[in-house]
């Protein structure tokens, strides 16, 4: 782990995981590539590898085919053939991954809560699968998934199924519930997306704020 990632308990710390971040999207909304968006001095992207490195020493970013070259401090991957989105993108990661587990996150995402992935991690002993489970349905853009998923997953791309939690019934999967995630992250900004100039706009807004107030703006 890298300096200035905090401490982490020997028994969250007893499971490897490796980190991958989706970077693929197209950004219609924001009508230009996110990763390449600048919040508070940094790219969407190294933001959220930084992060990630606190995590693993298995970064990993997903994109797209023909995407602009991406340069950071972690392994490119492209998605699967047949190139058809974030199915095809964890598939590759599971396939690619040096650790059993990943942890899968939007790039779109900065203010990812270490502590509750963390969190998460602790609890995926007999599952195959870790998600939360918020108010509008599940987030599987921040979620814990198994290379043992892999069969499932390549079936349902077979199917030509698009929804990612299209092939959790096959599996064994651990919903996280909000007054689980709460201790971890109060205000839910975990699953804060950026997809419009607003929203970067009020991500500036609490980057700021919590600045004034001496805060760190990640939870860790």
């Amino acid at each position: 782990m890298r300096s200035g990632c905090g401490t982490i308990d020997e028994e969250e710390d007893a499971i490897s995981v490796s980190a991958a971040i989706l970077a693929g999207g197209r950004s219609v909304r924001l009508g230009r590539d996110k990763a390449s968006v600048q919040l508070a001095g940094e790219t969407l992207l190294d933001r959220v590898v930084r992060m990630m490195s606190c995590l693993s020493d298995d970064v990993i970013v997903v994109v797209r085919p023909g995407q602009a070259r991406v340069v950071v401090d972690a392994r490119i991957l492209m998605d699967a053939a047949p190139h058809v989105g974030v199915m095809a993108a964890i598939a590759t990661i599971l396939a690619e991954a040096h650790y059993g587990w990943s942890f899968v996150a939007a790039c779109d995402m900065p203010f990812i809560s270490l502590g509750l992935v963390r969190y998460m991690i602790s609890l995926t002993h007999g599952y195959d699968v870790v998600v939360p489970q918020l108010e509008v349905g599940l987030e599987p853009l921040h979620a814990l998934y198994h290379k043992r998923c892999l069969p499932a997953l390549r079936k349902a791309l077979a199917r030509g199924e698009r929804r990612v939690i299209s092939f959790y019934g096959e599996l064994r999967v651990r919903y996280i519930s909000l007054s689980e995630m709460r201790p971890y992250d109060p205000l839910g900004r975990s699953f804060f997306n950026i997809n419009t100039a607003e929203d970067l706009n009020r991500a500036e807004e609490w980057i700021r704020s919590t600045s004034r107030r001496g805060l760190k703006s990640e939870p860790t």
